[in-house]
Order: structure tokens, then sequence, then C-alpha cells
């Protein structure tokens, strides 16, 4: 008797076992769920032009403001017209953002005490013989890799004789020469 009831124990536990193992294997019923990447958005991409060292065009994420391209470009030039800004306005995707000279978009000197057609007194001018990274960077339409350019030209060749030997440096042209002539000595 006992070994019938062992039999029959060993029986009931081998289909409680395939009854799981059928369980398990079974395959899944219903549609997979596909998973799909977190959503990202886009940058803004801005045109920055106009007063400032470094034109060119730039990202920026969603709720950045104009000071934040004005950063992105270097700064403003000191012909920056800053009263014509509102540096809190939200940037917009492919927005050109000029950014005006003071006196115009030419980049002409506002008119000083002296009148409109005075000229920047020596004191005031930047020797480019003697002139700092930081303070050739601060010329209209010099960027730092520009500026680095001139310390190399004048470390390789000497000195400039003229002003307008600035031109042999690769990178300034003549519209670029135009910005500097009133600010630059040698």
């Amino acid at each position: 008797m006992q070994s019938v009831l062992k039999v029959l124990a060993g029986v009931l536990a081998g289909f409680a076992l395939a009854g799981v193992l059928i369980f398990i294997s079974r395959s899944p019923t219903g549609n997979p769920v596909p998973l799909l990447p977190a959503p990202t958005e886009a940058p803004l991409v801005v045109q920055v032009v106009g007063a400032v060292p470094r034109p060119g065009v730039y990202e920026f994420p969603e709720g950045a403001r104009i000071r934040d391209a004005i950063d992105a470009a270097g700064g403003l030039l000191t012909d920056a017209d800053v009263e014509a800004l509102n540096l809190a306005s939200l940037l917009e995707d492919g927005q050109k953002l000029d950014i005006p000279f003071v006196g115009g978009p030419e980049g002409t000197p506002a008119p000083t005490a002296l009148g409109p057609t005075a000229t920047p007194s020596n004191a005031d001018l930047i020797n480019i013989n003697t002139a700092t990274l930081e303070q050739l960077d601060s010329l209209p339409g010099i960027g730092p890799t520009t500026a680095q350019k001139i310390i190399d030209y004048r470390t390789a060749n000497g000195p400039f004789a003229r002003i307008e030997d600035i031109q042999n440096v690769s990178g300034i042209g003549p519209s670029t020469f135009e910005k500097l002539k009133l600010l630059i000595t040698v």
C-alpha cells in the first residue's frame, strides 16, 4: 500500500511539474509595446551679426535670451548701441540677431562733445605693436584668433611700420581695416 502511495505521489508530482513547465514555456499573447526614446527638444539656431567680436551661427536651448546670444558671440563691442537692445527678449529659431552700432549700421562713430568728425586722441588708440591679446580682441572685427595672429605676425616680422601694415595679417582685409584705422596706432 505504501508503494502504491509513493507511485501515486510521484505521478501527481510529475503532472504538477509538467503543468508548471508548460505555463512557463508558452509564448506571450498580445502585441509587444515598443519603447521610444525620450523626446528631446531641438536647439534654437540663431545667427548673430553686427557689433560683436565673433559674429556667427550659434545653437541655444529653448528659453535662451538675447543676452545669451551676445555672450556666445564674445560680448558687445565698445561701439555697440546697448540702448537699442532688449537683452531679456527670448530668442527664436532661425532668427538673425543684428546688434546695432552706435550711429548706424556702418559702425560710424557717434557724435562727441567735440563734434561728429572728432577722432580719438592718441591716448585712446591701441598700439598694435605693444597691445596685449585682450586689447586686440576688444577691437571691432578682431576675435581672439585674429588677435593671436597679429601677435604672431609682429613676433615673426618685427613691429608694424604703419597701421596699414596690419592688413598683412591673415584674416584682416580692407573692410576690417576700415573699422580699425581710427582706433589703432603704431
